[in-house]
C-alpha cells in the first residue's frame, strides 16, 4: 500500500522504476530499442571536437568556494597580519592620515572670523574706529572630527550702517596667522556670506568625492582612485594657495575636497581589507588617533607660517611623498579575489609570499592548485546599483547612513548649545581653549570606544552611544526647559547659572556619544559591505556623515534661524535610530563578505543569548526562505535535499 501511494503522488498512478533502478517489464523493449538506436546515431555522426572545446564556462557562482573564503584561507596563507610586509602596508595607510588631519581641519584657520574695525585716518594721520569683536569658535567645519570655523558676527549695535561703509578695514586674527581668507578680500558686513559658501565648497566637494570615487573604486580597484587622488589634489591643493579672488578659492576647494574624499575612501577600504578579523577595529582606531594628531598640532603649524597661502601650501606638500605609493602599494589582494581577477592575484600573492619569505609550499588548504584551476575566468566587477534588488543589505546601509547623518548633525547642536549661541560667548574668550576644548572631546570619545567596542561588539556599542546621544538630547530638550520656567518664580531658589551648567553637561555628553555614533557608523558599513562594493557603501555612508556637517554652515548662513527646531529633527531621529539599531547583524570577530550574497546572509544574533530549551521568536533562515518561496522553482525542478543551508549552498 506504501508503495501504491508514493506511485500515485509521483506521477498520477505512473509505475515508479524499481529501487535498483531496473525498468518495469513492460518497459524493457522499448528502452532497448532506444538504445540502440541512440548508439547507432553516435556511430554515425560523433560530436565535433570544436564543439566539445567551446562548451561554456561554468557560473560564476560555480567558483571554489576556498578561493571566495578570503579570510579563512588567502589570508592565513599570506601570514595574516603577521606578515612583515602586511604590516608595512597598514602602516603606510596610517601616515596619511596626518596630512588628511591637517587638511580636514585647514578651515579653521584659513576661515577664522577676526576682530576687524574700521581704521580712517583723521588730520594728524592717527587711525580711528570702532573694534568689532568676532563671535566664538563654536561651529562646526568639515573635518572628521567635526570642529569648525567660528559663526560670523552680527553687525554691532549703534552705527553699524557708518561700519559697514569703512574704506579701510583693520584686523586682529586670533588663529595664529597674520593674514586669512577673511583679512585678504574684506570678507565681513555685506561681504560676509561668501565665507559660508568657502566653507559649503570644501564640504560639497567631499560629499561629491566620497560618491563618485567609491563607484570608482569598486569598478576600477582601490590603487588607481588613491594614486590619482593625489596627483589631483596636489594640482588643486597647491593652485588654491595662488587664488586672486574668492570666488576662484571657493571653487578651488571644491575640488581640493573631492579629492581629498578620494583618498580618505581608497585608504580606508584598503585598511580594512588588509587585516585579519580580530586587528580591523583597532588599526581603524590608530588611523583616527593620527589624524587627531594633526588637529592638535594644527595651531602650531599655522603659527609657524603666519600666512594663510603658506599655511596652504604647507598642508598640501606633504602629498608628495604619496606619489611614491605607485611602486610600493600594490592593489588590494581581497578585492582581486573578489571580482574574480585571479591572473592578478597569483601574481600578488607570489609577491606577497616573497616579501614574506614564505614558502609556497605551506599551502596546505590548496589555495594555489585552485587558483591555478580559475585563470581563465572572466572577471566580474559589481556596482553598488546592485544593492537595490537585495533583500536584506540595502537596509542595513540605510540604516548605518541614517546614523551617520545624525550622528554628525545633533553634533552641532550640541556644540552651539555648550558654546552659547545666543549670548555669542566662548567658555574662556579663547580661540585656542575653545579649539582645544572640542578636540579634547573628539579624543576621549575615541578612546571610549575602544573598550565599549571590545567589549559590546559593533552593534552594542553603536546602540549605547546612540542612547546616550538621544539622552542628551532629549534632557536638554526638555529638562533646561523646565528649568527655565522654574528659575522665573519668585521662591524657586534657581538661577540661570544652573540651567546654564545642566546645558553644558548634557551638550558635552551628547557632542562624546554623537562623535562616537558617526565613527562607529562608518567602520560599520566598511564591515558589512561586500568587498565587491565596499567602496560605494563606504561613498554612502561618508556621504551622509557630509550632509550631516553641512548643517552648521546652513545653520549659520541664517543666522541660527530654526536652531531649535533643527536640534527636534535630530533628537526624533536618535529615537529611531536606536529601532533600526537592533536589525543590524553583528561583525565583530566575523569574516569580511565577499560578494552580494555573502552580505546578504550576513547573521543577525540577537543581543542576548537564547536560554537552554527557548524557542526564538524570529523565523530561522530556513523558515524565512520557506516563508518568502523564492526558491520553490528550483526546489521543485532541481530536487532540493532537505539539508540545503540558509544561503541556498
Amino acid at each position: 500500500m506504501a508503495i501504491d501511494r508514493r506511485r500515485e503522488a509521483a506521477g498520477g498512478g505512473r509505475q515508479l522504476p524499481e529501487e535498483n533502478g531496473s525498468l518495469p517489464a513492460g518497459e524493457a523493449g522499448s528502452a532497448a530499442a532506444a538504445a540502440a538506436a541512440a548508439a547507432a546515431t553516435l556511430a554515425v555522426a560523433p560530436p565535433a571536437p570544436a564543439e566539445i572545446q567551446t562548451l561554456p564556462p561554468p557560473a560564476a557562482g560555480s567558483c571554489s568556494p576556498l578561493l571566495l573564503d578570503y579570510d579563512g584561507s588567502v589570508l592565513p596563507l599570506l601570514g595574516g597580519l603577521g606578515g612583515g610586509y602586511q604590516r608595512t602596508l597598514v602602516l603606510l595607510t596610517w601616515i596619511p592620515a596626518l596630512f588628511i588631519g591637517f587638511s580636514q581641519f585647514s578651515d579653521s584657520f584659513l576661515l577664522d572670523q577676526p576682530d576687524f574695525w574700521c581704521r580712517e585716518a583723521d588730520g594728524q594721520g592717527n587711525g580711528t574706529g570702532h573694534l568689532t569683536r568676532g563671535p566664538a569658535n563654536h561651529s562646526q567645519s568639515s573635518g572628521a572630527g567635526m570642529l569648525g570655523t567660528p559663526a560670523l558676527p552680527t553687525p554691532p549695535p549703534g552705527d553699524n550702517a557708518s561700519q559697514c561703509h569703512c574704506h579701510e578695514w583693520q584686523y586682529r586674527i586670533r588663529a595664529g596667522l597674520v593674514q586669512n581668507i577673511v583679512s585678504k578680500w574684506d570678507l565681513v558686513c555685506e561681504s560676509s556670506w561668501k565665507v559660508h559658501i568657502a566653507k559649503f565648497s570644501l564640504l560639497v566637494g567631499l560629499i561629491f568625492g566620497y560618491l563618485i570615487t567609491g563607484c570608482i573604486a569598486d569598478w576600477v580597484g582601490r590603487r588607481p582612485v588613491l594614486l590619482f587622488s593625489v596627483i589631483f589634489i596636489l594640482i588643486f591643493g597647491l593652485t588654491v594657495a595662488l587664488s586672486v579672488n574668492v570666488t576662484m578659492f571657493s571653487t578651488l576647494r571644491f575640488f581640493e575636497g573631492f579629492c581629498l574624499a578620494g583618498i580618505i575612501l581608497s585608504l580606508y577600504a584598503l585598511r580594512i581589507e588588509l587585516c585579519p578579523p580580530g586587528h580591523r577595529f583597532m588599526v581603524t582606531m590608530v588611523a583616527s588617533f593620527i589624524a587627531m594628531a594633526g588637529q592638535f598640532l594644527m595651531p602650531g603649524l599655522a603659527a609657524l607660517c603666519r600666512d594663510w597661502q603658506v599655511l596652504q601650501a604647507v598642508i598640501i606638500c606633504p602629498f608628495l611623498l604619496m606619489l611614491l605609493y605607485w611602486v610600493i602599494f600594490p592593489e588590494s589582494l581581497r578585492w582581486l579575489m573578489a571580482t574574480q581577477q585571479f591572473e592578478a592575484s597569483k601574481k600578488l600573492i607570489l609577491h606577497f609570499t616573497n616579501k614574506n619569505e614564505m614558502n609556497i609550499e605551506s599551502d596546505i588548504k590548496g589555495v594555489m592548485p585552485e587558483l591555478e584551476k580559475e585563470l581563465t575566468r572572466r572577471p566580474k566587477k559589481v556596482c553598488i546599483v546592485k544593492v537595490v534588488g537585495t533583500r536584506n543589505l540595502w537596509k542595513n546601509i540605510v540604516v548605518l547612513c541614517v546614523n551617520s547623518l545624525t550622528g554628525f548633525g545633533i553634533h552641532h547642536c550640541f556644540a552651539k548649545s555648550m558654546m552659547g549661541h545666543e549670548a555669542k560667548m566662548t567658555i574662556t574668550h579663547n580661540f585656542y581653549a575653545d579649539y582645544y576644548t572640542m578636540a579634547g572631546i573628539a579624543l576621549a570619545s575615541c578612546l571610549a570606544m575602544c573598550p565599549v567596542v571590545g567589549f559590546l561588539g559593533r552593534r552594542g556599542g553603536l546602540l549605547l552611544f546612540m542612547i546616550l546621544t538621544a539622552l542628551a538630547s532629549l534632557l536638554q530638550l526638555g529638562l533646561l526647559n523646565l528649568i527655565g520656567k522654574y528659575s522665573q518664580l519668585p521662591d524657586s531658589g534657581m538661577s540661570d547659572s544652573v540651567k546654564d551648567k545642566f546645558s553644558t553637561a548634557f551638550s558635552i555628553v551628547g557632542m562624546f556619544s554623537s562623535h562616537a555614533v558617526g565613527s562607529l557608523s562608518v567602520f560599520f558599513c566598511a564591515e558589512i559591505t561586500p568587498t565587491v562594493i565596499r567602496g560605494g557603501g563606504l561613498g554612502l555612508v561618508l556621504a551622509s556623515a557630509g550632509f550631516g556637517m553641512l548643517t552648521a554652515p546652513i545653520m549659520e548662513l541664517h543666522n541660527q534661524k530654526g536652531y531649535f527646531l533643527h536640534h527636534v529633527i535630530f533628537a526624533c531621529c536618535t529615537l529611531i535610530c536606536i529601532i533600526c539599531i537592533l536589525l543590524l547583524p553583528e561583525s565583530k570577530n566575523q569574516n569580511l563578505p565577499e560578494n552580494i550574497p555573502d552580505g546578504e546572509h550576513y547573521t543577525r544574533k540577537p543581543l542576548l543569548p537564547h536560554k537552554k530549551g527557548e524557542q526564538p521568536l524570529l523565523l530561522t533562515n530556513s523558515e524565512l526562505k520557506d516563508y518568502s518561496g523564492l526558491h520553490d522553482s528550483s526546489a521543485v525542478g532541481d530536487g532540493v535535499s532537505e539539508n540545503t543551508t540558509a544561503n541556498g549552498m
